[in-house]
């Protein structure tokens, strides 16, 4: 028997803090994991995904030579907390429900070799229907859903809850921080002002707990929306430039009356505070001070990990590098962020989503940024070398580690020592 959607009209919208609530309240939920398969799990996880090589470089100060190729690694990137505790989660859950069918309804995190192994453990992934949207058709009431790092969305949440389905939910803590925020803005009847991707799994989560919101890309759009609530403009034509980055029925001659500063998690850190700020003094002028709390709300949702991680890559670009390489999936919104940051200083660097991409012939496959996957000849510089490397979020060391040697094998095939 086929299963509606979560955007079909069978699915009634609840308050979102209700429905957590409910959620939350309910046997069939689990958000903790599963203690009794940590130790075997850590043991897998251990064995699988850590590096050895990576903890050896670590060591020596975050470098390492070989010939003429120098490795610089960043001091922060890789693995953080929610990436690895929504992992964790998926193992224990393969663990708890061994004859059960496990499903998850997007990538767990952005990492290729993170979803194969899940794939080979008979986790199945949930795709898109004809019209774009996901299809939950197969998806049985005895069947385990499990939440991805990025979250659900409010539809999705009421779905499986109303369903009957066991929830594994391993949405980072940090999202769920951010959903709190979006909460408040609902309560008080704020628009969420989101910095983010329209399109991005988590922006979409975020987006469904809010009552009424806009999604800004960028520094650029953010200060389009502020000319706009201080000038004033044609609706019309804010309507189509943000068709698909508001809320139904968005009016902006009334919604940006009263709004609040939210964030996709991975989002650089320094343009997101660039966009608060400069939606408070949006607010600050046009409202004045004594009314500024009536028309404006603002919270750091800012990710720690995320934040370590560009200031980690802030720190590594000020070292004389010739060449940096950017590892992460190529849909991993932090990964491409850090790619920016080295561009921006002007060095050539390359994003790359794991080992394959480093090629014979002196080749890479890789992603510039806004564009289609390519392959440039000759990236590797003759001579002596420095190359600075860091990972996204979704990336094991082991894949770190992959990469560094097919980079040494350029140069000189045999084995390094460690």
């Amino acid at each position: 028997m086929a299963h509606s959607q979560p955007s079909s009209p069978e699915i009634s919208p609840q308050d979102p803090r209700a429905l957590r609530k409910a959620l939350r309240g309910s046997a069939t939920y689990f958000a903790k994991g599963f203690e009794e398969h940590k130790d075997q799990v850590q043991s897998d996880l251990q064995t699988t995904y850590k590096s050895p090589l990576v903890e050896q470089i670590r060591a020596q100060s975050y470098r390492y030579q070989q010939g003429e190729i120098t490795i610089r690694l960043a001091k922060a990137f890789g693995f953080c907390w929610g990436v690895e505790r929504a992992v964790e989660y998926a193992y224990e859950a393969r663990r708890r429900f061994p004859d059960r069918q496990l499903w998850i309804t997007n990538e767990i995190i952005h990492n290729p070799l993170v979803n194969q192994h899940l794939e080979a453990m008979g986790i199945r992934f949930v795709g898109k229907g004809p019209d774009g949207k996901k299809d939950f058709s197969q998806i049985q009431p005895q069947d385990v859903v499990l939440w991805p790092a990025f979250g659900a969305s409010v539809s999705e949440m009421e779905f499986f809850r109303s369903q009957g389905n066991e929830i594994v939910d391993t949405t980072c803590p940090w999202v769920s921080r951010v959903w709190n925020q979006v909460d408040k803005h609902r309560a008080a009847q704020f628009t969420s002002v989101i910095h983010g991707k329209y399109n991005h799994e988590e922006t979409l989560a975020t987006s469904s707990f809010a009552q009424k919101y806009l999604v800004v890309l960028n520094l650029e759009e953010a200060e389009w929306v502020a000319r706009y609530i201080l000038e004033g403009g044609d609706a019309a034509d804010f309507q189509q430039r943000f068709s698909k980055a508001t809320s139904p029925g968005f009016d902006p001659d009334q919604d940006l009356e009263r709004i609040g500063i939210a964030n996709q998690t991975t989002m650089l850190e320094g343009e997101t505070r660039a966009i608060a700020k400069l939606f408070e003094t949006t607010m600050l002028r046009k409202y004045g001070p004594q009314q500024l709390d009536d028309h404006f709300m603002s919270f750091n949702t800012i990710c720690n990990a995320t934040q370590e991680r560009q200031d980690a890559m802030f720190e590594l670009i000020e070292d004389p590098l010739d060449v940096m390489v950017v590892i992460g999936g190529f849909n991993s919104s932090n990964t491409t962020h850090l790619q920016e940051i080295a561009l921006e200083k002007g060095l050539p660097s390359f994003h790359i989503d794991g080992p394959d991409c480093i090629q014979p012939g002196n080749r890479i496959r890789h992603k510039p940024l806004h564009q289609d996957i390519t392959v440039t000849e000759g990236w590797l510089p003759n001579g002596p070398v420095q190359i600075g490397i860091t990972s996204g979020a979704s990336t094991p060391d082991r894949v770190v580690e992959e990469v560094i040697r097919r980079i040494f094998a350029l140069r000189e095939p045999s084995e390094l020592p460690f």
